[in-house]
């Protein structure tokens, strides 16, 4: 039963004021300011790398080039300079991502499918890990690969990137695989499929986009990293485009700009080309409704 407002004789309740349209135009275009505000700072270096590109006489100035050309292209286009690094770039960083994933979907699976009271501390030491910066490791990994010759080796280089990369690769595969249900393997058992055939024929298919995602955000972090390659290989023919790139940084704090930012628009093709080719995927999302039916 609703009760009546009480008011008092002579007076008229007050009600809430309501904004105007001048009120809500204002909101509306400081908010539209914010946001290309923000959308200025992300696209201002991409237009001056661009623009770059084409300028043989390129400076940290945004400007549109007098005459454009492809010649800081045709400079950077050399077997030293790009073919190499870039080959050098993608065995390693392609390897150690490859080697992330499969670890990651094996320590991923006990922790989402086995209750535990060790399961929650034991995934908040993995995210500690990922707290340690590298330069406080890298002085003891160093020493620790010449003792056992790994120092140089381009395998032994993406065993530790993959090392480095997998605690968070576990969190996000478990996420992942959080959300396929568990009666689908319990059907799959009942058929009498093994536990690894379970995971390979059932649970896989089903997190498709997790691995996706995973595999993405695993290449993309180490196709970026610096530090790593340069401490651990020494010989010139074995670094990747990420380490090579100080090469256009030249003595006395010159720098070709024309030619960096031509290879820098060559060094981010394979990432955006891995993720044009397996965007698809991403938006499928996972599909579950129809399989959990019956």
């Amino acid at each position: 039963m609703r009760v009546p407002r009480r008011t008092v004789p002579g007076r008229v309740p007050r009600r809430a004021p309501r904004r105007g349209p001048r009120r809500r135009t204002r909101e509306r275009l400081a908010a539209d300011a914010a946001l290309f505000a923000v959308a200025a700072a992300f696209a201002l270096p991409l237009l001056w790398l661009l623009l770059s590109s084409l300028d043989t006489d390129a400076d940290l100035r945004v400007r549109v080039p007098g005459n454009p050309a492809l010649d800081n292209f045709s400079a950077v286009w050399t077997d030293e300079i790009t073919f190499t690094p870039m080959l050098n770039s993608l065995v390693l960083c392609g390897g150690a991502t490859a080697l992330t994933v499969v670890c990651a979907v094996l320590a991923a699976y006990p922790l989402s499918r086995y209750r535990s009271r060790l399961t929650r501390p034991y995934l908040l030491t993995v995210l500690f890990t990922t707290c340690l910066p590298i330069t406080a490791v890298m002085v003891p990994v160093y020493g620790l690969f010449v003792q056992v010759d790994l120092i140089d080796t381009v395998y032994g280089t993406a065993l530790f990137l993959a090392t480095a990369q997998l605690p968070f690769a576990i969190w996000l595969m478990k996420n992942f695989m959080d959300g396929v249900p568990r009666v689908l393997e319990e059907a799959a058992w009942t058929d009498g499929a093994s536990m690894p055939q379970t995971l390979w024929r059932v649970v896989l298919p089903l997190m498709g986009p997790g691995v996706t995602v995973v595999t993405i955000y695993t290449f993309i972090m180490l196709w970026g990293n610096f530090f790593v390659p340069f401490m651990l290989l020494l010989s010139p023919d074995r670094l990747p485009a990420s380490v090579s790139i100080f090469t256009f940084f030249g003595n006395y704090g010159s720098v070709v700009y024309g030619e960096l930012a031509a290879f820098s628009i060559l060094y981010s093709t394979p990432v955006l080309l891995l993720y044009v080719v397996i965007a698809q995927r991403l938006g499928g999302g996972f599909a579950l409704g129809g399989a959990v039916k019956g």
